[in-house]
């Protein structure tokens, strides 16, 4: 089924400013269809990561006004209270990072956090949460042995531990996976290698992505739409082949003009159109 004859899981407009400030987020309009994959682009400073902890209900409510709505699944999230946001986080919308080795706690071992992971939301015999380990471990192509469960953050990769991070935010197979900057710390390879896990997940589990990112390329190579973010504003929405081939607005113009690997990523976004890919 195309992703534009799927539901709306996401429907959110809304604004963040911190003080007398200028908003971070000015009426900020994003639409998220169940099972695709949103790419969400834009500079340093434009409020990509405000946007993304305004939908996980993180941000800091003493310093930041939010105003508007973010509805998920028909449930406006901005009017969640803190005990209905801790059934939410990591169930029904998870997380990832642009650092792995500081989002894993260093001083336990890899067992231990994904074992918190999945008691966090769920119940049951310890064989089952190991089963659940095994089958999240297995599912982000990782080993569930007892000597890779040993190690600590410290005794794995990079990519590992991000793979393990994503183990967990998908180990209640949740309707909305949050990749903010996820592959930014990464080497090429490891950034390609994950960016493939991602598009994986998608499929087999059926979950949304929104994957927040300053790189056009990786987006391109994973994303079913693109929304450009300009100072708080999305200024343009489309599908990949709608931002790449034709960009409307003066600023997704600027970045494509930008990009030195415009070329060759405009030879994969034909080539992967062609195939069918997504």
């Amino acid at each position: 089924m195309s992703n534009f004859c799927k539901e709306i899981l996401v429907s959110a407009r809304f604004s963040v400013r911190y003080g007398e400030k200028p908003p971070v987020l000015r009426q900020a309009e994003l639409e998220i269809r169940q099972g695709e994959v949103l790419g969400l682009v834009g500079q340093s400073g434009s409020g990509k990561s405000t946007l993304a902890m305004s939908m996980l209900g993180l941000l800091d409510s003493k310093r930041a006004t939010t105003e508007g709505t973010i509805k998920f699944q028909g449930c406006d999230l901005l009017q969640l209270r803190e005990r209905e946001w801790r059934a939410t986080r990591g169930r029904r919308i998870s997380l990832v990072l642009q650092s792995p080795l500081s989002s894993l706690n260093p001083a336990l071992r890899i067992r231990r956090q994904l074992k918190e992971a999945w008691r966090a939301h769920a119940k049951g015999s310890n064989v089952e949460c190991d089963q659940k380990i095994a089958a999240a471990l297995g599912s982000v192509s990782l080993p569930s042995n007892d000597e890779f469960l040993r190690k600590y953050p410290s005794q794995m990769s990079v990519g590992q531990a991000q793979r393990v991070l994503i183990a967990m935010a998908v180990m209640h197979r949740p309707a909305l996976l949050i990749a903010d900057e996820a592959t930014s710390a990464l080497d090429v390879i490891t950034q390609s290698e994950i960016l493939a896990l991602f598009a994986q997940l998608n499929r087999e589990i059926g979950m949304a992505i929104l994957y927040i990112s300053h790189d056009l390329p990786s987006v391109a190579g994973i994303c079913h739409r693109i929304a450009i973010l300009h100072e708080g504003e999305i200024v343009e929405c489309g599908t990949r082949e709608q931002i790449f081939a034709s960009p409307q607005h003066e600023y997704t113009r600027r970045l494509m003009a930008a990009l030195p690997q415009m070329p060759l990523s405009c030879a994969i976004l034909k080539k992967d159109a062609a195939a069918g890919a997504f």
